[in-house]
């Protein structure tokens, strides 16, 4: 919900599970979000970052893991086209 200037007025925004796409509620408390920094060509943090969010089925299954490294490869795919 949006007030007359535009600003978001709701108290809870659910979260998405950056690997399965399975909304994140908030009896979740399994879940987790990750920031992922950026680097340099010299290996220097740029101030930038990813976040990718793991719903609690994913992490109960023992796929975070992987399902991370999936996704950050993908990620890092586009960011240097």
């Amino acid at each position: 919900m949006q007030n007359e200037e535009g600003q978001n007025m709701d108290l809870y925004i659910p979260r998405k599970c950056s690997a399965t796409n399975r909304l994140i509620t908030s009896k979740d408390h399994a879940s987790v979000q990750i920031n992922v920094g950026h680097l340099n060509e010299h290996g220097v943090y740029d101030g930038k970052h990813t976040t990718f969010a793991l719903c609690g089925f994913v992490r109960a299954q023992g796929d975070a893991d992987s399902a991370l490294d999936r996704l950050w490869q993908k990620k890092k795919a586009q960011i240097h086209q």
